[in-house]
């Protein structure tokens, strides 16, 4: 019996602060932050505020998003020195991507660049 990775039943809203925090640390918004997890998601700000608020765990706020945007599969690179693509798992694969989305904001990228508009 294999063991799920322990970042899939942590409750969302315990590290979305983690990403709001590197991103304003860079300069970014809080705004900017939601932007992201909305355009990757399909949540509303309304929608992902519930989702915080009733502590939803990872597994389930992906599982559960209303449309996850089908131009993530364009986000590359690597997180924690692992290749964004090459992850086969596919909730740790959308975990990642939101990692990655966070970087590149707090990396300063333009925001219309991040959402690959």
């Amino acid at each position: 019996m294999t063991t799920k990775h322990r970042i899939f039943t942590m409750p969302f809203a315990k590290v979305y602060p983690y990403y709001v925090a590197k991103a304003e640390r860079k300069g970014r918004t809080k705004a900017e932050v939601d932007a992201v997890i909305c355009w990757l998601t399909g949540h509303t700000q309304k929608g992902l505020e519930k989702q915080l608020k009733q502590e939803t765990d990872f597994e389930t706020f992906f599982a559960e998003a209303p449309k996850m945007n089908p131009k993530r599969k364009l986000i590359t690179g690597v997180v924690c020195g692992v290749r964004v693509e090459d992850i086969r798992e596919p909730t740790m694969r959308e975990i990642r991507y939101l990692d990655k989305l966070v970087d590149e904001l707090a990396k300063g990228k333009m925001l219309d660049m991040i959402l690959r508009s």
